[in-house]
């Protein structure tokens, strides 16, 4: 189709997980808004919750990023309008031709666009042959796009993925990660009440639940806390507090210059991670770690300038 102006229009679709919307995604975003040009729409098809979630897949249950989360990626992405599949084993079960009929051809594109390891209907047994094959019967173009591979720390190129991303997070490689992502991640949720430990030694923390998102490797962080307070430099603990009790793993943070009430929960805090600062320790006494909690503090002030906040 083309517009009045001569550019090429029309409605792209491009389906899948977009779990953390990494370069990859992007990628995938970007031939869509190419292929229909400024004038066109591009539609983002996504699940809730994840596939991987429903069929009890272990290794992919932990999130990026929330549904709301996803949607605002997707958006800032260049997505005209993110579609939200309500996901079960009933769904999972239908086949691809099923699939097809009831959640592609809707939308009416004219374009859509996948990588070469998309999968659909049940089993996974649909394919990109299967897609195409059914485009030509049905008057839609199937595109598609190469994975996209990028640079790590040790010089080393991988190709883009957010089983990847997931698996750097969880062994303390923020760096790596983010390089995949494109941007500096984010967790978020809801502050709840901890052991207090933290304002008994004089740096009170806000304790994070972060409900299914992925929590990243032990040790201590230089972040950005973003809340309805508004945005502050922030420390970020994540262990098992080595010094005291052992405990269940938790993310706490401090909010640097946060003079907020300690004692009121269930408000919404986001850490944006900046930078990894060192491995969690226990210390011989409360005063050690006293001292250590001033070194990290330092190092977050260095990290993340006032000017930068």
């Amino acid at each position: 189709m083309w517009d009045y102006r001569g550019w090429m229009a029309g409605t792209a679709l491009t389906i899948g997980n977009f779990d953390g919307v990494h370069l990859g995604h992007r990628s995938l975003i970007n031939v869509a808004r190419e292929r229909v040009g400024s004038q066109g729409t591009v539609l983002a098809l996504t699940f809730d919750p994840p596939p991987a979630v429903v069929l009890g897949h272990a290794d992919n249950m932990d999130r990026l990023a929330t549904l709301d989360r996803r949607r605002t990626l997707l958006k800032e992405a260049g997505v005209d309008e993110v579609i939200i599949c309500q996901v079960d084993e009933d769904w999972l079960g239908q086949s691809p031709s099923s699939f097809l009929e009831h959640v592609v051809l809707p939308h009416r594109p004219d374009v859509v666009i996948e990588g070469p390891d998309f999968r659909f209907g049940k089993a996974r047994s649909g394919d990109i042959d299967t897609l195409s094959v059914f485009g030509e019967a049905h008057g839609f173009e199937v595109c598609v796009v190469p994975p996209v591979t990028a640079p790590l720390s040790d010089l080393q190129s991988a190709q883009v993925s957010s089983s990847l991303i997931r698996w750097l997070l969880k062994r303390g490689r923020l760096t790596d990660a983010q390089r995949l992502l494109g941007y500096r991640w984010r967790i978020e949720g809801e502050v709840v009440a901890g052991s207090q430990r933290g304002r008994e030694i004089g740096c009170p923390t806000a304790n994070l639940d972060h409900g299914d998102l992925v929590l990243p490797a032990d040790g201590v962080y230089a972040g950005v806390a973003h809340c309805e307070a508004g945005t502050f430099s922030a420390a970020v603990s994540i262990g098992c507090k080595p010094t005291f009790e052992q405990s269940p793993r938790v993310l706490e943070a401090h909010l640097i210059g946060w003079d907020g009430s300690l004692d009121v929960y269930g408000w919404d805090l986001e850490i944006e991670f900046v930078t990894w600062l060192r491995d969690q320790a226990r210390y011989a006494s409360v005063r050690e770690l006293m001292v250590q909690i001033e070194r990290d503090l330092d190092a977050v002030r260095a990290a993340i300038p006032t000017s930068r906040v």
